[in-house]
């Protein structure tokens, strides 16, 4: 057990990697949470269990083991497939280190090539979602000031205008102009500083749904799949509402009039966003079952102006990923045709379980 380890081995419950503790006869003697959670093995199962009954027939890993204690150096190798004894299989790279820290003889860091993507792909695409941002701010900046013209000459010109039936057309230019606007205020939505606070994950999909429901045709199912146990998370509840609507409408509009959208919750344990580990998140999927996202597209749908539908504005989903993103989580898009699942992961700090714990968690995000 870690409590009977040296202290200098106490933050490894903590990390994101999963990390194996060997005494000299190569035995496991510490699992932290994340080798439990890759491997699919509690500690307890292979407590001073050898590493060579641990993985079967892993012989690139012992020989890397040996060179480490024989050269007493630490060896990397790459791209390992690991077989545990209860036929779980899985790639990943390892570190190997020898230290003489009794009973600990070797360190053993295993990253999961599969976790290795995912992270690099969070990292593009939060370089993505900033420049993002920036082209919408400055697109904004660029088209409100000679609206704002645009509107006031049209108002000017309509009371000039003698007869009547042309007013008609400055209508037009108003409500054009005031559409425009309404774009650009959506524009800048995500640059308001966010109100965090406890809030339920279902209470904000419940809002979702009945919004949905009274916009949609008779047509259109939307069906509840809620893990209830779950914590409340510390979020803004209006930019989460906003976020989870955007894609759920848009679920609406594939389907045309008829189809069904399910909404589902569940725990995700041991899960790393945006290079912080958390104990637990929330995995909330939006699954419809229509079309799919047209192939050409599949990878831009979070770009700003890119839409599969035809009048459509391409912001809906590049805000959500920015409100998403505002809330530490993430969030990622599967698609073919006849399913389409949105998967947003959103991190839960532990004192939010709490009463009284708001502040805390404020600060922590």
């Amino acid at each position: 057990m870690l409590s009977q380890l040296p202290t200098s081995f106490a933050g490894l419950e903590h990390l994101a990697t999963a990390v194996l503790l060997l005494d000299g006869e190569r035995r496991v003697v510490y699992a932290n949470p994340a080798a439990e959670v890759i491997f699919g093995l509690s500690y307890h199962h292979v407590a001073l269990m050898p590493l060579d009954q641990v993985f079967i027939g892993a012989e690139m890993l012992w020989s890397a083991v040996g060179s480490a204690l024989v050269g007493n150096s630490p060896f990397r190798e790459h791209e390992l497939t690991l077989t545990t004894f209860r036929q779980h299989t899985l790639a990943a790279t390892c570190t190997v280190t020898p230290v003489d820290l009794a009973p600990v003889r070797l360190v053993l860091e295993f990253q999961q090539m599969d976790q290795q993507l995912r992270i690099a792909r969070e990292e593009r695409m939060l370089i993505q979602q900033q420049a993002n941002a920036e082209l919408l701010r400055n697109l904004a900046h660029e088209i409100r000031n000679p609206l704002g013209g645009l509107r006031g000459a049209a108002q000017l010109l309509e009371h000039e205008l003698a007869q009547p039936t042309l007013r008609e057309y400055t209508q037009v230019i108003i409500k054009e102009a005031d559409r425009l606007q309404s774009l650009m205020d959506r524009l800048m939505a995500p640059h308001r500083v966010p109100k965090y606070e406890l809030t339920n994950i279902h209470e904000v999909l419940e809002r979702v749904r009945s919004l949905m429901l009274a916009e949609s045709p008779g047509g259109i199912k939307i069906r509840r799949d809620y893990d209830t146990s779950l914590p409340d998370l510390v979020g803004d509840r209006e930019k989460l509402i906003q976020a989870v609507l955007n894609i759920v409408r848009n679920a609406v509009q594939a389907l045309h009039g008829q189809g069904e959208i399910i909404l589902k919750t569940r725990a995700e344990r041991q899960v790393t966003l945006a290079k912080k580990r958390y104990r637990v998140a929330i995995r909330l999927q939006i699954i419809d079952n229509g079309p799919g996202i047209p192939e050409d597209i599949r990878e831009r749908i979070f770009y700003p102006l890119v839409s599969g539908r035809e009048g459509g504005s391409g912001l809906g989903l590049t805000l959500a990923q920015n409100f998403i993103t505002q809330h530490h989580g993430m969030i990622e898009c599967e698609s073919q045709p006849g399913q389409t699942c949105f998967t947003i992961m959103l991190p839960i700090e532990y004192a939010a379980a709490r009463p009284g714990s708001q502040a805390k968690n404020q600060e922590l995000l």
